[in-house]
């Protein structure tokens, strides 16, 4: 059975690491993708809250007057 020479080592190794960062770095991308769209879907609820507290102030001024 043949040897490997350090050269084709020392690239295994590299590509294995390269493989490995590349994983990680898509799942950060993956994780920030995922917490943009719950921030998102955050904002759209926190707008709709606001609508509702302001119709419910006015209704609340006309009940009072």
């Amino acid at each position: 059975m043949a040897r490997k020479s350090k050269l084709t080592q020392v690239a295994v190794r590299i590509g294995t690491a390269m493989g490995k960062a590349d994983r990680r770095v898509q799942k950060f991308a993956k994780a920030g993708t995922v917490a943009k769209k719950e921030l998102d879907d955050i904002s759209k609820q926190v707008d709709a809250l606001k609508r509702q507290l302001r119709k419910t102030a006015k209704r609340l001024k006309r009940a009072l007057s």
